[in-house]
């Protein structure tokens, strides 16, 4: 029979996760939790909970229903209406935040759920399999740093009773070498289904720091979800203006050129990478580009032949996110739209502002590719 405090502990989180579902939207849209994320929590912050408790009052000052009073006569203070008139006050308000660790599994869940995802089914029948080591027997013998204590205590508080050197009074218990028992591990070959994601980004002038937070929002949530669908998720990050190159996660989100835009650069970076590294037949591959719409006018032919015989066929998904930019003239989503019909896992999605993020996720991975 569980403790009357473990099921308040449960129903408290119950609680706390359906507040941060209700919230998940706003959650996306402004992203107050990137930047907060550990090795496998997220700390979230939610309103306080207040569980209700009833609280005693002083011994002798009356019971339930004592005291003068008409029927329906509102009790305590705060009887008498007002307009809130007065004074500014000194004291804390009483909108508190606590902060809630959610793990990144449950956090994929509620974005699921929330955006009505469908479970990815992964291309292809061939699986990368690995090889790890699972403690799941005992043995007499091993290493000290694997001994198992609760059971080597056990068989010699076993040995020690039936023996009659147990003493009640003042029990010591010393395990002897017969006694120790070490965890044991067997070698098993487990199936694991790879993924890798490429980010491609425009990082010309005309790219500003708020475009570059929406990109950051929205491919947070897109690595949340994919990674509760595959065992292993790579991640590549690609940027561009006139000429790409292949960057680490700080500078894809933290560099901004001056230069002009030529996206196929950052196509023919992404195509040697994909066929250098990641076989179609053993990795699910992803695409993700986001831009302002600006490129060379020459170069949308070349795009799309790239896009057409290169990435296209070995891509679960090409996804095109086109964030709008003052500066930015939005071409090239028009370009791709004469092509977007033919195949089913070229994805577009035009991205206003940060509210916009929710529904472009939700663009992104509906199709369940």
């Amino acid at each position: 029979m569980s403790r009357s405090i473990d099921r308040d502990l449960s129903r408290f989180k119950k609680i706390v996760r359906g507040k941060v579902r209700e919230q998940l939207r706003k959650y996306i849209t402004h992203g107050e939790m990137i930047g907060r994320q550990g090795r496998d929590l997220v700390s979230i912050p939610v309103p306080n909970i207040e569980i209700p408790h009833f609280r005693h009052g002083q011994k002798g000052s009356g019971g339930t229903a004592q005291g003068d009073g008409e029927v329906g006569q509102p009790i305590g203070k705060g009887q008498d209406d007002g307009d809130g008139e007065g004074q500014a006050g000194s004291d804390p308000g009483n909108e508190h935040y606590r902060e809630v660790d959610i793990t990144l599994e449950e956090l994929a869940q509620m974005l699921g759920q929330e955006l009505e995802l469908p479970r990815i089914e992964p291309k292809g029948k061939d699986q990368i399999s690995s090889e790890k080591d699972k403690y799941n027997t005992i043995r007499r013998t091993g290493p000290e740093s694997l001994r198992h204590l609760k059971r080597t205590y056990k068989r010699a508080l076993r040995r020690s009773i039936m023996s009659n050197e147990y003493d009640f009074v003042r029990p010591n218990i010393v395990p002897t070498r017969d006694d120790r028992l070490y965890r044991g591990w067997k070698t098993v070959t487990q199936p694991e289904t790879n993924a890798v994601v490429v980010y491609l980004m425009d990082v010309s002038g005309s790219m500003t720091d708020e475009q570059k937070e929406i990109v950051r929002i929205e491919a947070f949530w897109i690595d949340t979800w994919l990674r509760s669908q595959y065992d292993g998720l790579e991640t590549r990050y690609i940027i561009h203006d006139a000429v790409a190159k292949e960057v680490d996660e700080e500078t894809f989100y933290h560099t901004r050129e001056s230069g002009g835009t030529r996206i196929s650069s950052a196509y023919k970076v992404a195509r040697d990478i994909i066929a250098e590294h990641y076989s179609p037949a053993e990795w699910n591959i992803y695409c993700f580009q986001f831009s302002d719409g600006d490129n060379w006018g020459e170069d949308n032919k070349t795009c799309l032949e790239m896009l057409i015989q290169d990435l296209l066929p070995v891509c679960n998904l090409f996804c095109y996110g086109q964030v709008e930019s003052p500066y930015g003239s939005g071409e090239f989503i028009r370009e791709l739209k004469r092509i977007h019909d033919t195949f089913d896992n070229l994805v577009l999605s035009e991205i206003a502002d940060k509210e916009g993020i929710y529904d472009s996720i939700k663009a992104f991975l509906g199709k369940g590719k």
